[in-house]
């Protein structure tokens, strides 16, 4: 009896040992590139929730904004490809800001006043607000910078480029967004070579 016991046991333990080798395979042959990770399960689906202190007080809470398209885009003062889209990012917001769009600049792993001179020294004028508990970003799904999220009126994440952005092409998406166009081509993209792992910061 206790022959069967032991043997039975020791089967099971096989059988799970086997399934765990499986799944461990399954996840290193499944792995994507660090650019995919960032948020990749956040296109077509509804934008997560915040609620973001801003640099020149106030606070912004996301749901109330719901029925405008909205741009996020996540970045810190220490980014060089962040500073590279940031005039490029504050032209395009005054292009359509008298359209209905709202930019939202969420500040990851800063102080207060290198977030703030960053804001100063570009002349950025649309909302803009530190991420201190890291919470938002770990929502979106954010792994580096700079990365941007483009929201539809229904508060569905439409797009996301990884990287920064061209102005041009930011120009085509937030005009796409804004006149309710439906996304045409890839909902995706990406500058690998202008994108810092916030591992690798500093």
């Amino acid at each position: 009896m206790r022959l069967g016991l032991r043997t039975a046991a020791f089967g099971l333990a096989s059988v799970a040992i086997i399934a765990l080798m499986g799944l461990m395979a399954w996840a290193l042959s499944t792995k994507s590139p660090v650019t995919g990770l960032s948020g990749v399960t956040r296109v077509q689906q509804p934008v997560p929730e915040f609620t973001l202190s801003l640099l020149d007080e106030g606070e912004l809470v996301l749901s109330e904004w719901i029925g405008r398209p909205i741009v996020i885009n996540f970045w810190a003062s220490w980014c060089s490809p962040c500073r590279d889209e940031a005039m490029g990012l504050e032209r395009t917001w005054r292009l359509y800001k008298d359209r209905g769009a709202l930019f939202v600049g969420i500040n990851v792993q800063d102080t207060d006043k290198s977030a703030e001179d960053y804001v100063n020294e570009f002349g950025i004028t649309y909302p803009n607000g530190r991420d201190v508990d890291g919470k938002t970003t770990v929502d979106y799904g954010v792994i580096g910078l700079p990365v941007t999220f483009f929201v539809k009126k229904d508060g569905i994440v439409e797009r996301r480029w990884v990287g920064a952005i061209p102005e041009a092409q930011l120009v085509d998406w937030v005009d796409a967004l804004v006149s309710g166009a439906g996304p045409t081509g890839e909902t995706e993209g990406s500058n690998p070579e202008r994108f810092l792992k916030l591992e690798n910061q500093r």
